[in-house]
């Protein structure tokens, strides 16, 4: 994995604008009409070399595909994995597991906030098995040949972990959450092998360490998350990627990605701990969210291993403001006082096209607008940290 050796890193965290041509054609396929693969695929090729190249074209050092051929980070694993269907009883709990505390809190919010998907959770309703990996491997190599033409400094490529997928695709079938999560983890190191094995730096999306706590677990304690879900959600991270090399992993965790009030979120230091026990190399956090904003100030009383790189969010992707670039390199100086600025790279809160809808919510231009603003703050905060050279 690159590291800020002389200037610091920019990244963001997955998910771009998808083209109206390619949303309109993920949409109805989700909605079961029929769509012909060869278009599907033709328009992903075409959105895949666009938005490699859009990426490098706004400064960004380590590159993704978007999650172009994606409905959403998670429920595409549907498309490659037996044992996942639509069901109503899916679409039901799936309303509820996505009503968080501080929406409770605020129940004229509630009533008025969008939902995560435009499309109903599908459900496990058999046994998961990795049934083809044709998608995956055409993915590969999409991105393979879009970074051959652009060029960019790294490639990363994003993979749900286990945890997640037990919010967002309901368990109807295995008899308890942990035979679950067992599941999820062993058809899982299908898609993350062979990311690492194609040369991609692979981040494993992990919002069970954050957002799941204020929704999916409400009704436990702060206590009981970490010792009973968390740890057990690392083990199960740390069980599917064993074998894989550190050093081309990276973690995200994250809040939710909604403007709204955030007000039961668990803080980053009562989760960090564990999620550090992750045989990972670096992880990316929500920073500019504005309920976490301060919290570098609170990491610099945490020992952050020295083999470790943080890649706190200094864009946020919940809203339309454009960040000025001198904000975002203020960011960037205060968490290079949490850690070195070698181990440093910076980053955006969550994505900009988590699921696949018709509205999004950062509109596409002004998504890269920030991503401008993130190097141009980059470049000023390396100016600060490496003096002129870095220039």
């Amino acid at each position: 994995m690159k590291t800020s050796t002389d200037r610091i890193l920019t990244t963001h965290t997955g998910s771009l604008p998808r083209p109206k041509s390619l949303i309109d054609l993920i949409l109805r396929r989700e909605k079961g009409e029929a769509v012909s693969p060869q278009t599907l695929e033709a328009e992903v090729v075409k959105a895949t070399d666009e938005i490699v190249e859009k990426q490098v074209a706004a400064g960004i050092d380590v590159v993704s595909d978007g999650e172009m051929s994606k409905p959403s980070y998670t429920t595409y694993i549907r498309h490659r994995v037996t044992g996942i269907e639509p069901d109503p009883r899916a679409a039901d709990k799936g309303v509820d597991i996505m009503i968080g505390r501080d929406l409770l809190a605020h129940p004229d919010f509630n009533t008025s906030r969008r939902t995560f998907s435009s499309v109903a959770f599908p459900g496990c309703v058999g046994e998961l098995r990795y049934k083809d990996r044709s998608a995956l491997d055409r993915d590969i190599a999409n991105l393979k040949a879009a970074a051959a033409k652009a060029k960019p400094a790294e490639v990363f490529v994003t993979a749900p972990s286990p945890g997640i997928l037990t919010r967002f695709i309901i368990n109807l079938h295995y008899p308890t959450e942990e035979a679950y999560v067992d599941a999820l983890a062993e058809v899982l190191k299908v898609e993350y092998r062979a990311i690492v094995e194609a040369g991609f730096v692979l981040q494993i999306d992990c919002p069970d360490l954050g957002s799941c706590r204020n929704n999916q677990y409400r009704n436990l304690t702060d206590d009981e998350f970490r010792n009973k879900i968390a740890e057990r959600n690392i083990a199960a991270i740390n069980g599917a990627i064993e074998g894989l090399p550190a050093d081309r992993i990276r973690l995200h965790i994250c809040w939710g990605n909604y403007e709204g009030p955030h007000t039961h979120d668990l803080p980053v230091t009562k989760i960090i701990d564990i999620a550090f026990k992750a045989r990972a190399q670096a992880f990316s956090i929500e920073a500019a969210n504005p309920r976490h904003d301060h919290e570098w100030e609170d990491l610099k009383e945490i020992k952050i291993p020295d083999d470790r790189i943080l890649i706190p969010g200094v864009i946020d992707s919940t809203t339309n403001f454009v960040e000025h670039p001198k904000l975002v390199a203020q960011r960037i100086r205060r968490y290079a006082e949490v850690v070195d600025r070698e181990r440093l790279i910076a980053g955006v809160d969550c994505g900009f096209g988590t699921a696949v809808r018709a509205e999004p919510m950062v509109v596409d231009s002004i998504v890269w607008a920030k991503l401008r603003a993130l190097s141009e703050g980059a470049a000023l905060a390396s100016q600060t940290l490496w003096g002129a050279k870095a220039a």
